[in-house]
């Protein structure tokens, strides 16, 4: 219970990642905040939080690139609990495509959720923590954000953008006992994204089977399987928790060693 009666903010909440984010949260004892694009999705994963772990949980409809919806968000959640005391930015999507290829709607909306949303929800999240002197922001980035990524380059721009902002509210944040620090995951070959939509993107654009596209990614971890949900949530876990209180402006690897800086 090592999140005891902290209240957690998750962003993307409805499933995948976030999901086991916000349940793990839970387990651990917070009360949870569960934010996504699709109401019904976080609705009915904060009913089942309450459920499960006998912990208070809300599930709310947030556009991480509304401006107007995220500070709404953020105020119902200061009515409700009287605090924030961990933000979560995991919403994300991403679409690849050659440079020549992608269109700048897709290229400004990769941008658009993953670097805009996040700095949305982390000034809304310091509006709140400040005043209190203390809280965590934890982005949820990628290995994307160390290295490029071939033919995803706009997904690459938002993730090093994201480590940026993320050591640059470090430093702003510091003199109000606010900690800022990113998870950078490897590939999770097992998630929504990679199964309903990466394995037939890139097997499309390589000329390969959806298992040889999934050989291709495990062959370039040393460790020789993918990212799991419960890797990246040990390490948000340790984040939003006081083990970590002299840690800021990080950007951990998640990656099974294919990412080593």
């Amino acid at each position: 219970m090592r999140l005891k009666d902290k209240v957690v903010l998750v962003t993307g909440a409805a499933q995948g990642l976030g999901a086991a984010l916000a349940e793990r949260m839970a387990k651990e004892g917070a009360c949870v905040v569960v934010c996504d694009i699709n109401e019904q999705g976080a609705v009915d994963l904060a009913e089942r939080i309450e459920r499960d772990y006998g912990v208070k949980s809300t599930g709310i409809k947030m556009d991480v690139t509304n401006d107007s919806e995220v500070m709404a968000s953020f105020n119902r959640v200061t009515e409700e609990y009287g605090r924030l005391d961990t933000l979560v930015a995991n919403a994300g999507i991403l679409i690849s495509g050659d440079v020549t290829e992608i269109s700048v709607d897709h290229w400004k909306k990769v941008i658009d959720v993953n670097l805009v949303g996040y700095f949305l929800c982390a000034r809304e999240a310091a509006s709140v923590m400040i005043p209190n002197k203390s809280g965590t922001i934890i982005q949820i980035n990628s290995k994307s954000g160390k290295k490029g990524s071939f033919r995803n380059s706009a997904y690459a721009a938002s993730k090093f953008g994201g480590i940026g902002l993320t050591q640059s509210l470090a430093l702003e944040l510091a003199p109000y006992g606010i900690r800022v620090n990113a998870v950078c995951p490897g590939n999770l070959l097992d998630s929504p994204l990679w199964v309903d939509s990466l394995y037939e993107q890139y097997a499309k654009r390589f000329s390969l089977t959806v298992d040889h596209v999934r050989q291709k990614y495990l062959d370039q971890v040393p460790l020789g399987r993918g990212c799991s949900y419960e890797d990246v949530v040990n390490v948000a876990v340790f984040l939003a928790s006081d083990e970590s209180s002299y840690m800021t402006g990080q950007a951990i690897n998640v990656t099974g060693g294919q990412e080593m800086r």
